[in-house]
């Protein structure tokens, strides 16, 4: 039941991130509104970690299943609590650790999927990735280090 599961936390996690990369741009006072209910990809990802305990499965779900718990708390707390702009003003002590648990919570949902679910599942998975990234890419807010 697991990998199902988590197959299905992956795919709403992309389709989450691909709607706010996509609205971000032209609709933000949308995504002010409605932007807070991707933190309810908590719960299911809690329920997850029960569900690998409960499983006896590999201890790398639990572990990436932490690693996307980490990157809702800092997204939150960036975002959504302290209102910090790390994105425009390029300030790596607060944009490293942020990416750097964007791009883990990603590669796990692609690998584990790929590995433990199904390999065509693992596809879906990265080109899900690869849909977010661009669309992160294209709508992302230009950096006070690149405007003139």
């Amino acid at each position: 039941m697991l990998e199902p599961f988590f197959f299905a936390l992956g795919m709403a996690n992309n389709a989450f991130l691909i709607f706010v990369f996509l609205t971000r741009r032209n609709r933000i006072a949308l995504l002010r509104k409605i932007g807070w209910a991707y933190f309810l990809l908590a719960i299911p990802a809690i329920y997850a970690i029960f569900l690998v305990q409960q499983e006896q499965k590999t201890i790398r779900y639990t572990i990436f299943l932490a690693i996307f718990l980490a990157f809702l708390v800092i997204e939150a707390l960036y975002d959504w609590i302290l209102k910090i702009p790390f994105r425009e003003t390029m300030n790596w002590k607060q944009l490293a650790p942020y990416v750097a648990l964007y791009i883990s919570m990603n590669y796990g949902f692609v690998v584990m999927v790929w590995r433990h679910y199904s390999r065509i599942g693992g596809i879906i998975m990265l080109g899900l990735f690869v849909v977010q990234i661009v669309a992160n890419i294209v709508t992302h807010p230009r950096s006070a280090v690149g405007k003139r």
